[in-house]
Formats: C-alpha cells, structure tokens, sequence
C-alpha cells in the first residue's frame, strides 16, 4: 500500500490540540490539588459552581490566552516561510519544454530547503545539457548526410536507367527529409536562444513562396493561385522559417489535390496565411496526430517524407502561433494571431 503523504499544517494542527489538551488536564488537575476540591465537595450546586468558575479562571482562560494566539502566530510564520517555496513551485510549473538557463532561485528560500533546490537545478542543467546534445546531434547528422546525398544525385544524373530515375526520387526524398530535420534543429536553437526576429510581410512572403512552388505544381498536373484580400499584415518572425512553413502546407495540398485541382493560398488582412487544398480535410483529432513527429496518416507524404506538419507546427509555435484546419473547407492554417 502506498504510503501517504502528510502535511506540515496538518502535522502542526494536530500537535498544537495535543499541547492544548495536555495543558487543559494538567491546568484541571493542579486546580482541584491546589484548592483541595474532591468530587464529593461538589455535591451541592453552590460548590459545583464554585468550582466551575474557579476551572474556568485558572484553566481554560489560560489554555485560550495561550493556545489560540499561539497558534495564529505559528500559522503566520509557517506561510510566510513557505510563501517562496510556493513561488518556486510556480516557477517551475511555468517551465516548458525547450525553455533553457532556467534555475530555481534560492535567494529567499529557508536554508533547509537550499539542498533540495541545489538538487532540483543540478537536474534542470543535466536535463538541458543532454538536450542540446540530442539537437547538435540531430544538426550535426543531417548535415553530414548532404554531402554523400547530393554526391550521389550527380552519379544518377548521369545515368539513364530506369532503376537510376526511381533512385533519384528516393535520394531526392531523403534531403528532403534532411532538410526537415536541419529546420527542426534550427527552430528548436532559435527558441532556446531568443534570437532576433524581423519585421515579415505575410503578403511578400505569400507571393514568393507561390512563385517559387509553381513550376513544381504545375508539372504534377495541378494549378496554384493566390489569393488576397484586405489590407497587408506584418508580423515577428523569420523569414525563411514562415516560407518553410508555407511551403510544406503547399506540399500538403498538393499531394491531396486530384489532378487537375487547385490549390489557393489566400490572405484575408488578419495574422493568418489560408491554404486551401482538394482533399478531405483535416478533423483536428488527425491533424494533432499528424503534427507528432513519429506518427503519420493519410496526409504525410508517400515518399517518407512525414515531418511536414510536425516542423509547421514547431514554426508555428516559435512564432507564437499555431496550425489550424478547417476540414469543411478542406483548408489548414497559419494562425499568427495568438
């Protein structure tokens, strides 16, 4: 059975009632010794009386005297001395996941505690330590991965086998892949290190992006337009991370647009950027398994490439911001407004 656990003001509630009531019987008894008062004396009621008010002069006045400010006063001190503990609770409730250089501060704390909270900081720095690890790792693979990848995609170049085209589309999937998990590394820094962000125009980025993604739509048989509508919106950002994101939407919407489709990307003059696509839609159930990295559905990409969602909504939120869909509408969103 599990042991449960106690608390402080439960501990010092119980022990101040055993103290009053020791003290009550103690106080009862020296009286009746003092006073000389037996049970038989108080037969009558003028020396029942009498008694009584000599029980409640010397014992209980004395008990309530004592006990009462007593124990106000332990409570007062009792808050006050765990008030930082308290603040240190919500200090560490308000760490999040890629938060970093975040320590406890001991400064106010009692000096009993000051060895947990050592012992707490040591972890937190342990803990960050092995997750800048796993991201320079990450970086550090992927990059080292380029150099072989696009060796190899000039070695098929050359070739004119039909094995030679199927593995060009494999190699060309892999540096794709590469390149998610480079700009998954890069947000993760950017958010751990607050970097410097620029001033973006939603409708500049908006217009470069579609032209850029165009010819490779068009050669897949379907039709990009973009749309805007209101007033151009700026927000905080990087430039290149939002046109990543932007631009895995628009794969998105490809892949699941039939042939023939059209995919529009439309601006309406709020922090938003709309991408509207010929698939099913997405419920918000799907899109939220989408967006975990080790999971895919029928949106992730057939060529292994199935971190698409995952990094749009890391960019997303190093921005401040959130991917969300519309599935009547058949339209995934870059919400900047939160």
């Amino acid at each position: 059975m599990a042991h449960q656990p106690t608390s402080i003001f439960n501990s010092l509630a119980r022990g101040l009632a055993v103290v009053g009531l020791g003290g009550t019987v103690f106080l009862l008894v020296a009286v009746l010794i003092e006073y000389r008062i037996s049970f038989a004396e108080m037969a009558t009621a003028d020396a029942l009386k009498a008694a009584l008010h000599e029980m409640v002069e010397h014992v209980l006045l004395p008990v309530v005297a004592l006990v009462v400010p007593m124990t106000v006063a332990v409570l007062f001190v009792m808050r006050r001395a765990f008030k930082p503990l308290t603040n240190a609770t919500d200090q560490l409730n308000a760490i999040t996941g890629r938060d970093r250089n975040i320590r406890i501060d001991d400064g106010e704390l009692p000096t009993e505690i000051r060895p947990f909270t050592v012992a707490v900081n040591t972890l937190l720095g342990r803990l960050e330590q092995s997750a800048m690890h796993q991201e320079a790792f990450a970086a550090d693979v992927a990059h080292e991965l380029r150099t072989p990848l696009a060796a190899m995609m000039l070695e098929l170049d050359g070739m004119t086998d039909p094995a030679a085209a199927r593995l060009k589309g494999d190699v060309a999937a892999m540096r794709r892949l590469i390149d998610q998990l480079m700009l998954l590394a890069q947000m993760d820094a950017q958010e751990a290190a607050a970097t410097a962000t620029d001033d973006i125009d939603l409708s500049d980025i908006a217009r470069d992006v579609v032209a850029r993604c165009a010819p490779a739509v068009i050669a897949q048989g379907r039709s990009i337009e973009l749309v805007s509508e209101g007033q151009t919106v700026s927000v905080l950002g990087r430039r290149e991370a939002i046109a990543a994101a932007l631009r895995n939407l628009i794969d998105n919407a490809v892949r699941v647009t039939p042939d023939g489709g059209t995919v529009h990307v439309v601006l309406d003059g709020t922090p938003a950027i709309r991408v509207t696509d010929g698939g099913p839609g997405l419920s918000q159930e799907q899109l939220a398994q989408l967006i975990q990295r080790n999971r895919r559905a029928d949106h992730a990409s057939p060529d292994g490439a199935g971190l698409g969602l995952a990094i749009v909504d890391r960019i997303m939120q190093v921005h401040g911001g959130a991917i969300r869909t519309d599935p009547q509408n058949s339209v995934l969103i870059l919400d900047f407004s939160r």
